[in-house]
């Protein structure tokens, strides 16, 4: 899977977000900005806060100068960041305190697109992704790619039919083969251990 990594942001850029879910932006917003972290619980007393970052560099975060909450209401520039096990413990301008860093728990930042590295013809940021048709190697359409899930196992695609339940299925080469941005679609190989013979998405 050649999904595109910034020096500066998305292992595959642009993953999840509110528990590890990327949710989509209203149309031609997501075209604007892509999620590049999310913060994660309040970290000691003086405003530190766990961050996940979706970049190549965790650290590039500190490079793309204020980021944006998803409603865009606010901006938050990281000060200061040190690497953990495996996220980041950081602090932004202006919160000094738990109580301020607690509130800001399960916030997604996003970053300006065009501050990020072109992509390669090959290559691709998740945020790409959402909206376009799932389908299987017949063409046959299950449905469209909703979120990109990152619960520290890998990445998730998540499928929704156009009735009834979403699939979850791994985003591997195995499980999707093919990510034609282009042509608006990926195709989905269902594993058989997750699908039994095919699944009924009519």
């Amino acid at each position: 899977m050649r999904s595109k990594t910034p020096s500066m942001m998305p292992p595959h850029p642009v993953h999840a977000v509110v528990d590890g879910v990327h949710h989509p932006l209203p149309q031609g917003e997501k075209e604007r900005r892509v999620c590049v972290a999310r913060i994660g619980a309040a970290h000691g007393l003086r405003g530190e806060v766990r961050l996940w970052t979706f970049t190549e560099d965790p650290m590039s975060v500190m490079r793309y100068g204020p980021l944006t909450t998803r409603d865009g209401a606010r901006q938050l520039e990281v000060a200061h960041a040190r690497a953990a096990k495996d996220h980041l413990v950081a602090t932004f301008t202006g919160v000094t305190t738990r109580e301020e860093a607690e509130r800001l728990n399960g916030t997604e930042l996003y970053v300006a697109r065009d501050k990020l590295p072109k992509t390669d013809d090959d290559e691709f940021y998740h945020a790409d992704l959402i909206g376009l048709a799932a389908v299987d190697a017949a063409g046959t359409t299950l449905g469209t790619v909703a979120a990109i899930h990152n619960f520290g196992a890998g990445d998730i695609i998540e499928i929704a039919p156009a009735q009834g339940p979403t699939l979850l299925l791994p985003f591997t080469d195995a499980v999707v083969p093919t990510v034609d941005i282009a042509g608006g679609r990926v195709v989905i190989e269902i594993p058989g251990e997750i699908g039994g013979d095919k699944p009924d998405f009519d």
